[in-house]
């Protein structure tokens, strides 16, 4: 075992799993010979080897400069990119990083590669290289190459050299040669760098090459891009296959090992056992292929419960013979049987994406897994020494840390971003308006007038001492004018900035509403004598 320094300072970087997009913002006409970017750079892009129709648009030589055709060009340039950056191997392609972001996706990975390994083999000459596996996998910082032992010449092995990352921890297990389930790992090295693995090659290909049935060393734009004969497996196999990942999983949880890569292409097949590969990937900080899709959730925040999100993507690729365009998943295809609709419900629907995932042992308890016979009855297990289930300790809670901290500041930000876009709505600012309206066009005034007794000197309107007493009442008046009432209370009068005059009377009144002289109006109070109302 052997643990990687930091990173070195200065050196930039990046996740290569986070897809890039690009906007055309503007075109314009240089007197130069030096461009950014032009049209042949776009049709220069090597994916024609995918099989799937792209949106380019059609080369015009006459009237390429007219304001129309530019702009008509630009759209179909937009569309162009659109389509390519939103096909999950199409964006994640080295052509593609390098056409979108040059200045970071300029090395030449392979040549490096090969200079590393070379130099490694000259410390340990039982290995030669025989040649470079090409596009054999999909990232970009990772490359094959197949190799043979000197001592077993008609061996073939495949080696893969991974670059170093910015999570690596670089604690790897030894040999795994004699743990089933588990592809054998036998030989690892790692320096600042980089990591370096040898394994047994298997020209049987892996699941993914099983279910779209294609030879294992073709590019794999060529191979999982456009699958002609792509079609899901038979249920007998998609229990067998299931089951002897979950048995997978179950000893890597056991001994404290946390994977994180989970996929068809992780998983090979061979006389119908299932061995997981790669198992080293989530030790060496390599970033999962679905971390933009469990991110999202925050009750995927365990390396357990990441596996089994990813086995759920598998299952449904088994079942289905392609992997799911998104997550959460309430609608699903005719499936052989409805007890692989239940698993997939209990990993991929809503309720288990927001409530949590089950657990490796929960799934092989399930109808679909509970009856699959396996030829090793005994159980088993991975010895890890105790320095290094240590240092596999500290490393899982950094990278939980690491998830958790990412998913709550990615929580926030889509909550910012919901409340901006409601208040941005057309709906919302409609709504803005009409409170807007209704505050400035309903401004109270409030006057409190003492209401004079018999003892002062203030004349009071006259009354008719023939006339009954009202009953004492409390009421609402709608006048124009102010009103005059001996009560035992008070006036309350609300004025609106409108032609109607809102007057509360509280207590008892004797008298009727009369217009004031013109000199006692008070501002604001409107006086329109057509209008007046009387007590009765």
């Amino acid at each position: 075992m052997s643990f990687l320094e930091k990173p070195v300072p200065g050196r930039l970087l990046l996740d290569d799993t986070v897809p890039l997009t690009a906007v055309i913002e503007a075109s314009q006409n240089l007197q130069s010979h030096t461009v950014s970017v032009q049209y042949e750079h776009f049709s220069c892009l090597p994916l024609q080897v995918c099989g799937i129709s792209l949106p380019l648009p059609p080369k015009k030589l006459i009237g390429n400069m007219d304001r129309e055709f530019i702009a008509e060009r630009q759209r179909g340039l937009q569309t162009y990119l659109d389509t390519v950056t939103q096909h999950p191997l199409l964006s994640s392609s080295l052509a593609v990083k390098k056409f979108l972001d040059p200045n970071n996706y300029s090395a030449n990975y392979t040549e490096i590669a090969l200079q590393q390994v070379s130099m490694f083999f000259r410390s340990d000459p039982k290995w030669e290289v025989l040649e470079p596996l090409r596009d054999m996998g999909w990232r970009i910082r990772k490359k094959y190459f197949l190799v043979k032992n000197k001592e077993q010449p008609k061996e073939r092995y495949l080696l893969s050299w991974v670059s170093k990352t910015k999570d690596s921890y670089h604690c790897i297990p030894g040999k795994q040669s004699l743990i089933p389930y588990l592809c054998p790992l036998l030989f690892s090295s790692t320096s600042e760098s980089s990591a370096l693995l040898i394994r047994p090659f298997s020209e049987k290909g892996s699941l993914r090459d099983h279910i779209c049935k294609v030879k294992p060393r073709e590019s794999y734009l060529k191979k999982y891009c456009n699958p002609k004969k792509s079609q899901g497996l038979e249920l007998s196999h998609i229990k067998l296959y299931g089951r002897q990942i979950l048995e997978g999983l179950r000893l890597l949880h056991d001994a404290g090992v946390f994977f994180g890569h989970l996929h068809t292409c992780n998983v090979l097949v061979d006389d119908g056992v299932c061995r997981l590969m790669d198992v080293e990937n989530g030790m060496l900080g390599i970033p999962s292929a679905l971390r933009p899709a469990f991110t999202q959730f925050r009750k995927i925040n365990t390396t357990e419960s990441i596996d089994v999100f990813c086995f759920g993507h598998l299952l449904y690729e088994m079942t289905y013979g392609q992997p799911p365009d998104s997550v959460p998943i309430e609608q699903y295809p005719p499936a052989p049987s409805t007890a692989v609709v239940s698993v997939l419900q209990s990993i991929l629907s809503t309720e288990a994406c927001k409530s949590g995932m089950p657990t490796v042992s929960a799934l092989m308890q399930t109808p679909l897994f509970s009856d699959v016979q396996l030829q090793r009855s005994e159980k088993l297990q991975i010895k890890v020494p105790s320095r290094l289930k240590e240092a596999l300790k500290a490393a899982k809670e950094s990278l939980e840390k690491r998830l958790r901290e990412e998913q709550r500041l990615l929580h926030q930000h889509r909550r910012l971003t919901r409340a901006q876009s409601h208040h941005c709505s057309e709906e919302e600012k409609k709504r803005r308006k009409i409170l807007a309206r209704k505050s400035h066009s309903c401004l109270f005034f409030f006057f409190f007038f003492s209401c004079p007794s018999s003892g002062s000197g203030a004349s009071s309107p006259p009354t008719c001492p023939s006339s009954p007493t009202p009953p004492p009442t409390t009421g609402m008046l709608v006048c124009p004018h102010t009103c005059h009432i001996n009560c035992g209370s008070f006036l309350l009068s609300a004025c609106l900035l409108s032609p109607i005059c809102l007057s509360l009377c509280f207590g008892t009144y004797q008298t009727a509403c009369v217009a004031p002289p013109r000199d006692k109006i008070l501002p604001g109070l409107c006086c329109d004598s057509a209008r007046c109302c009387s007590h009765q």
